[in-house]
């Protein structure tokens, strides 16, 4: 099916009913792309905003990306952004200017909060319509004549309103990972935030006041902040700035994690290229790859022990018992990457941050309860918990049907191409999969996705692709460990998965101008602009 007809759009692609929830990065993306195909596909946004977490987030928030390869593949950042880490002010600013550009707003449909999904077959079940011919939705095509998906919707600008209900034929999920429904600990009976009297909040919570409101709230209080990902660090340090040490933020963890400064992540982009991907197994490696994986591992552990020893020289790390129990290398392979800020350590130091490691936690009447120690409370005003989110949970709880629900926590396996449930037909979910870069991942699948749209290639069977995804969760785990996540695949990776995309796609994968370039320069978003 072509795109154009005599320089017009293909009735038939403007007929297909395509709607996309969330208006995050990867809904537009998905919007542009899908675009470009000649579809009119629909977002519904149940924000009044686009830029998913990029919209309310953290005000000391930054990117832990260098820019150039956080960006669009055709929409470069503006001259008027040097950093190499642009704040989320920037980054907001630049995934509007894209949505402007490209003229994706007027697809969006704002305050839409999309209630259910729902699979609809004319003679068969759910699980047979999954499976039919052991077919991807029985074609092994995006599209079938016979089944629908059926999608409910609330205006929240007229809640009592009644639902709208939305017959389309495909449905592409972008709701994100880090945002609607937060992981709060469970705790025994009498022991959890109802016996506190102090705030209890959630990162997500304190991120959506605003500047103002946050800082009113935690200014020249006793605060306890929950956890040591990306949000945990940016909050105590943020907090630890405000209050000094007159009223010091407690940063309290369970595990401790590899950080790093800027320049040496800025550096670590640098060298993801072709030669350092010659270094990790692939699924369906032939022998040559294979024994030359087994040849330069060694490189791996190297660099690995290298960074390691260079984080406890710049950092006081033995000094405040940080040093973790696992490898950098293995940490990284499971998507756990976080910056440091500039001045972390310094305001250790001088006791406006106090770290505190522990095995357990509960609350009690003025605080919190440390490893049991019930005569030592650890005094505080407000906790806050960033401890993330239950993204599996969100995912679920869109599904009207439980067959789907339990296709999605019943799995191990990464998602085919990161994007496509195997049992799960006219449906894809993009901006679940985790990378170091998550807009240049998404971005390739979404392109990858618009091509599939179009009908220019077909799935393989759902045996071939459920094959193939635990080829690739045993790749994964031979790094990562205990530490695997499904949804971290391309980590490693980034390069020999946008190779297969691009073979799906019938694009060369070679982007590269030159023999040495193209071994040791690294890949980035704009070496994706081109469409062959």
């Amino acid at each position: 099916m072509e795109t154009h007809v005599n320089g017009e759009i293909d009735v038939g692609k403007r007929k297909k009913q395509i709607r996309i929830i969330g208006a995050g990065i990867s809904g537009l993306v998905a919007c542009k792309h899908a675009l470009e195909q000649g579809f009119n596909p629909i977002i519904f946004e149940s924000s009044n905003c686009i830029g998913g977490v990029w919209s309310n987030t953290i005000e000391s928030t930054k990117l832990q990306t260098p820019k150039d390869f956080y960006q669009f593949s055709d929409f470069t950042w503006p001259k008027s952004v040097t950093e190499t880490f642009p704040n989320h002010n920037q980054v907001k600013d630049y995934i509007e200017s894209y949505a402007l550009h490209f003229n994706i707003l007027k697809h969006i449909q704002f305050n839409a909060k999309v209630v259910s999904i729902d699979y609809c077959c004319e003679d068969d079940g759910e699980e047979m319509a999954a499976g039919c011919d052991n077919l991807w939705g029985g074609t092994g095509r995006a599209f079938s004549p016979k089944r629908k998906w059926v999608v409910t919707v609330l205006d929240l600008l007229h809640p009592m309103d009644p639902y709208k209900v939305y017959e389309v034929d495909f449905v592409i999920l972008c709701i994100g990972k880090f945002s609607g429904l937060p992981n709060i600990p469970h705790f025994p009976m009498n022991r959890g935030p109802e016996v506190f009297d102090g705030k209890v909040i959630h990162s997500m919570d304190y991120a959506e006041m605003g500047s103002i409101r946050a800082t009113k709230l935690v200014k020249d209080k006793r605060v306890a902040v929950i956890g040591f990902q990306k949000s945990a660090i940016d909050l105590a340090a943020e907090v630890a700035r405000l209050n000094g040490v007159k009223h010091p933020c407690t940063l309290l963890l369970r595990r401790v994690h590899w950080t790093v400064p800027e320049g040496f992540l800025k550096l670590s982009f640098q060298n993801l290229n072709r030669f350092s991907e010659l270094m990790i197994h692939k699924p369906r490696e032939g022998f040559f790859l294979w024994f030359l994986a087994i040849l330069l591992s060694p490189l791996l552990c190297i660099f690995s022990k290298f960074v390691e020893s260079y984080l406890k020289w710049i950092y006081p790390l033995k000094k405040y018992n940080m040093i973790p129990d696992h490898g950098f290398l293995r940490q990284i392979s499971s998507c756990m990457f976080t910056v440091l800020p500039a001045d972390f350590y310094r305001m250790v130091e001088e006791g406006s941050l106090i770290l505190k490691k522990s095995k357990s936690y509960c609350f009690c009447k003025k605080g919190l309860i440390i490893d049991e120690e019930e005569n030592l409370p650890l005094k505080t005003d407000i906790v806050i918990f960033a401890t993330g989110y239950r993204s599996d949970d969100k995912l679920c709880n869109i599904f009207t049907s439980t067959y789907f629900q339990k296709c999605i926590t019943g799995s191990s396996s990464p998602f085919y191409r990161e994007c496509i449930h195997p049992r799960i037909p006219q449906l894809a979910i993009l901006g679940y999969s985790e990378s170091p870069a998550i807009l240049y991942t998404t971005e390739m699948q979404s392109k990858w996705l618009a091509h599939f749209l179009a009908g220019k290639f077909k799935l393989p069977t759902i045996a071939e692709m459920e094959e193939d995804v635990l080829r690739w969760e045993k790749c994964m785990q031979r790094y990562a460990c205990k530490y695997y996540k499904r949804a971290c695949v391309s980590v490693l990776l980034q390069i020999y998965c946008n190779d297969l995309q691009c073979g799906d796609m019938n694009l060369n994968p070679r982007r590269k101008k030159k023999m040495l370039s193209e071994l040791f320069a690294p890949y980035k978003p704009s070496d994706y602009q081109r469409s062959v």
